[in-house]
């Protein structure tokens, strides 16, 4: 099968991509500069944190999906997608590196009527400010009038098993109407629905409110958690009763952190120094504040069960189960695992873990010993803490086997454990 669509970064953007594009019958080439990733894609071995399986890439194969880190498969394409990765920074903006390289890569090779699409999390303004001057400079052609731009934010959720690629509604924007209309027919073929931006920058504003939607009602129900601890309240039943509500309310549940790809965004962060917006976004910035607070507070809660049973978080042996993001997935990006394990570590304790998608896990350059034998470990350790509920740990068996157990995610029945 010729390939007509080329996927740039085959990471958790860009595998799924290409694989609901092969699914369609659309000739699909995966574009990576990992060589080793390239041959280990190809082998049928997916990367950690696609959220495909073996099988799922074998299948891709079959189809005639190849990866290739040679960019001179990408002259011959007609529509490209950017899905390389954009992880955070200090400062808290999209890290920019991988999708200046992707883009300058394809700038080299691109052709006029060429249509390319930025699914990579970009800042609002990034597709019209940042992508287009770096291709135009590039190819020597023009945006919006010899090649199609747009920008589709990616809203995936991994390991979700109800709102897959296909039948999440897509936002798209172009830098034209025929730019939107040129992605729109790609996407059209992708997914159930497509939705039509007025432009690119409300695509990319779209991103934005979706990311900062959920880290603001994270942080309410986190601080609602420290609340009603400190108040003697079964927070968990307040969330069962008011999620009765038909109208005006969606339940999120605390927990020890936020993980994830997405980050939150304040608009400090929109422009590159062009402008200075006067409005910031104070619920964001107190929402970032108040989840940054929940890995020290979860430690704090650690030390005070175990004085609590008469037991010193010196010396203690403490066992964390799961130290993913996200419940079953291997991805452990911004996972606030490593950030509790240290504070533990600082106060004393001696930790290890047990996490089925992780065979190695390591804090501040030091490794951490796994448990082998699940209920073992947690008879053994002074204080089992799980940090991310995956499927094959039972609460109800580890509250009995545990000396003690501290549920950050309310994933026990009532009474199984202590909850945060």
């Amino acid at each position: 099968m010729p390939a007509d669509l080329a996927v740039l970064g085959l990471g958790h953007l860009g595998l799924p991509a290409a694989r609901t594009a092969t699914a369609a019958g659309i000739g699909t080439i995966g574009y990576d500069p990992d060589a080793r990733a390239v041959a280990e894609l190809n082998a049928g071995r997916p990367p950690a944190g696609t959220g495909l399986s073996a099988a799922e890439v074998r299948r891709m194969l079959s189809a005639g999906f190849r990866a290739t880190s040679d960019p001179a498969v990408l002259e011959k394409v007609r529509t490209a997608l950017i899905c390389a990765p954009t992880p955070p920074g200090e400062d808290r903006a999209p890290g920019m590196g991988a999708v200046r390289a992707a883009v300058l890569t394809l700038g080299e090779r691109l052709r006029p009527r060429t249509t390319v699409v930025v699914e990579s999390t970009v800042r609002p303004g990034d597709t019209e400010g940042y992508v287009a001057p770096l291709l135009e400079k590039a190819s020597g052609l023009r945006a919006g009038r010899d090649f199609h731009l747009a920008c589709a934010p990616s809203r995936l959720d991994p390991g979700n098993r109800t709102h897959g690629y296909a039948n999440t509604p897509r936002v798209i924007g172009g830098l034209t109407p025929a730019c939107t209309e040129a992605a729109a027919a790609l996407y059209g073929r992708l997914t159930e629905k497509v939705v039509r931006a007025r432009g690119v920058r409300e695509a990319e504003m779209t991103a934005v409110l979706e990311t900062n939607y959920r880290h603001v009602n994270i942080a309410l129900v986190n601080e609602m958690a420290v609340l009603c601890h400190d108040l003697g309240v079964d927070l968990w039943d307040v969330i069962r009763c008011a999620e009765t509500k038909p109208f005006g309310f969606q339940a999120f549940r605390p927990g020890p952190g936020v993980g994830g790809h997405g980050a939150p965004v304040d608009p400090a962060l929109l422009d590159r120094g062009e402008r200075t917006p006067g409005y910031p976004l104070r619920l964001v910035e107190a929402a970032q504040e108040a989840n940054a607070r929940m890995p020290r507070y979860v430690a704090q809660r650690a030390a005070a069960l175990l004085n609590e049973y008469g037991k010193s978080a010196r010396g203690a042996r403490v066992l964390l189960l799961g130290v993913t993001y996200k419940a079953d997935l291997a991805d452990q990006a911004g996972s606030p695992a490593p950030e509790i394990a240290l504070r533990l570590l600082e106060m004393g304790a001696q930790i290890g873990y047990h996490d089925p998608h992780v065979p190695q896990w390591q804090v501040a350059g030091r490794p951490v010993p796994r448990a082998d034998s699940l209920y073992e470990s947690a008879a053994a350790a002074d204080l089992t803490l799980l940090l991310q509920h995956h499927r094959v740990y039972d609460l109800q068996s580890l509250s009995a086997k545990a000396q003690l157990l501290l549920d950050t995610r309310g994933a026990g029945p009532s009474g199984a454990a202590h909850r945060l």
